[in-house]
């Protein structure tokens, strides 16, 4: 994508972050940028302090997922093209949160709707914007508009006044002004009298916007696309001699048509403040009529009222065609938005929540994918069990040596006899003549801290005192003084002179392929703690592929640490054990309804019926 010119806020490639849970503007923008028929929605991210997760909305008719995030610097990192920051934080935090966008180096313009913020703050970010050349739109401001490209939240209201308003293509008139609200009015009225806005900014009602009329406007007179230029200033302030002065210098070339509301403050007795902060004249100087009269004289086209400024847009555009200046742009006819579904029930005019969403795989299209990979790809560069698993799981392709391990970890669990967890249940179901389905699933229920899948508990223990620098003779200590076993070290049969074949493999590839194995490395001093007291109290299958996956996690560079907590807490490794034992419980399931059948005998036969008396 071509680098954005210094000119240009917003175009059609430009996503943004949301700053604060607003549902209804970020639905709104999506609406714009559907209408605009934009390739991607505009809204890259959400920053909401409460949680992390997902929110769902509507592009069209389609449900679209938008990522959300508890911290700024967790969406800079995760979205860097992004670089716009809708700023919908109160005005108590709106400070803080826009001098940290600022600081980042991917956002580049910051709207802040929040009213009320201290102009000492305001004056502050304006100053830290300009030496960081970045741009703010507000404080106290809707925000702005890029006509068929970009809406920053709720600006130019309703959808349907949207459409009327034409913004769903660029015009050639572009305008700015304080206020929000007379923006709309804007919008009507430059594409009722011109072929259209192409950009509006509202800077905002208060003494000390982040950015001016005239910082702006010269925007503007860079752009080659922009032919016509329109302001509408207030009475307070004297921002709009600025705009004055660079006319008289002619850096303005391009007409200009301006004017000031107030101008009725003149027949009030004493000094009235209009609405916003910085409407109120402090000097005559500040008046709407002195600001006009100066415009008017230094060249820009101002009308005798604001009854009359229509008519002096209408005026000058068509001037500008019929000196061929302008070629007004085609009329295009945007796409309707869907209706809600309790608005409409007629297809393509329906949306409706889905009940569950999905982040791994989809099948909606030609083909489905796993993590947005192509099954056909998938199988034609020939992934591996551990890829898919990885794709699965993790939404991510791991290294070759961290899918290697998984699958390692499924070859040695798959099976521990007929007598253990999961197996016991299942063989006795299934003589009980049940399904392979209802038999599986009897199996699995028995698997649990106790009997076979201490595998997240030994994680959880080791990783936190690894990761405090408990050292291993306290940490055995300590939990004994909880009255809590140490998962994953102890075994019934095998010991320090015996040891458990299956351990031995893991911690050799562990040991040979890992860049690092820093909780393997713990647990093993944590055993030589324990085989003093008893040589069978030994780091088992359990606690090896629990303090080795923490290490795989931790050393594939993939996860971050909050990742990595998440995935303890949510069970990822006692899963990857599940997922290996159905493998074995499945063929005893097999194996004891053959034997049922009387299609062959076993000597494992009279195993089981041992086990089952016991």
């Amino acid at each position: 994508m071509a680098a954005r010119k210094d000119y240009i806020l917003f175009d059609r490639d430009t996503q943004a972050v949301v700053y604060g849970m607003q549902e209804d503007a970020i639905q709104r923008m999506l609406d714009f940028d559907y209408i605009c028929r934009r390739e991607k929605p505009s809204v890259a991210a959400i920053v909401n302090p409460t949680r992390d997760g997902w929110h769902k909305c509507f592009y069209g008719s389609e449900e679209t997922l938008i990522p959300m995030y508890r911290t700024l610097d967790r969406v800079v990192e995760k979205h860097p093209n992004a670089d716009v920051m809708v700023n919908f934080a109160s005005f108590r935090s709106a400070y803080p949160t826009t001098k940290e966008a600022l600081e980042t180096e991917t956002l580049r313009t910051i709207a802040v709707i929040a009213e009320g913020i201290p102009e000492q703050y305001s004056r502050e970010l304006a100053v830290l914007a300009k030496k960081k050349r970045k741009w703010i739109i507000g404080p106290a401001t809707v925000g702005g508009i890029a006509a068929g490209a970009f809406r920053i939240g709720n600006t130019a209201g309703a959808l349907d006044n949207i459409i009327e308003s034409r913004l769903y293509r660029p015009g050639h008139v572009a305008y700015v002004t304080k206020s929000g609200g007379l923006s709309n009015e804007l919008n009507s009225i430059i594409a009722l009298n011109t072929d259209g806005v192409y950009e509006g900014i509202a800077i905002g009602g208060d003494c000390y916007p982040g950015s001016t009329f005239i910082d702006h406007i010269m925007r503007y007179e860079a752009n080659p696309e922009i032919k016509m230029i329109v302001m509408l200033g207030e009475v307070g302030g004297t921002d709009e001699y600025d705009v004055a002065e660079a006319l008289k210098a002619k850096k303005i070339t391009k007409p200009l048509v301006a004017w000031n509301i107030g101008t009725c403050a003149k027949v009030f007795p004493a000094e009235v403040q209009f609405g916003h902060a910085g409407a109120r004249a402090g000097s005559v100087r500040q008046t709407a009529d002195a600001k006009n009269q100066a415009l008017k004289e230094a060249g820009a086209v101002v009308p005798n009222s604001f009854e009359d400024f229509d008519e002096k847009i209408k005026e000058t555009f068509d001037r500008l065609v019929a000196e061929g200046r302008v070629a007004p742009v085609a009329e295009v006819n945007p796409p309707p938005v869907p209706q809600d579904y309790r608005a409409a029930k007629k297809a393509g005019l329906v949306r409706r929540d889905a009940n569950f969403i999905c982040t791994i795989s989809d099948d909606r299209g030609d083909e489905p994918t796993y993590a947005g990979i192509l099954i056909s790809e998938v199988i034609e560069k020939g992934y591996t069990i551990g890829e898919v698993i990885s794709l699965l799981w993790f939404k991510r392709r791991l290294p070759k040596w961290a899918t290697e391990y998984m699958e390692m970890i499924i070859k040695v669990s798959a099976d521990h006899g007929p007598a253990v967890s999961g197996a016991h249940n299942a063989i006795v179901t299934a003589r009980a003549g049940k399904d392979v389905i209802s038999s599986l699933v009897s199996g699995l229920l028995t698997i649990g801290p106790r009997f076979a899948g201490a595998i997240d508990d030994a994680a959880r223990y080791f990783k936190k005192a690894c990761d405090a620098g408990t050292a291993p003779e306290t940490f055995v200590d300590e939990m004994k003084k909880l009255g809590i076993t140490v998962p994953g070290i102890g075994h019934r049969i095998k010991n320090l002179d015996n040891p458990d074949k299956r351990v031995e493999l893991l911690k050799s590839y562990a040991f040979k392929h890992f860049p690092k194995t820093t909780y393997l490395d713990y647990a093993l001093e944590v055993e030589k703690v324990t085989t003093q007291k008893k040589n069978t109290l030994i780091l088992n299958v359990d606690g090896c592929v629990g303090v080795t996956f923490i290490d795989l996690l931790n050393a594939s560079g993939s996860f971050s640490p909050a990742e990595i907590e998440e995935m303890v807490e949510i069970g990822y490794l006692n899963a990857l054990f599940a997922l290996a034992r159905c493998i074995g419980i499945i063929g005893h399931i097999f194996d004891q309804k053959r034997l049922k059948a009387g299609l062959y005998r076993h000597p494992w036969d009279d195993i089981v019926y041992r086990v089952e008396k016991a």
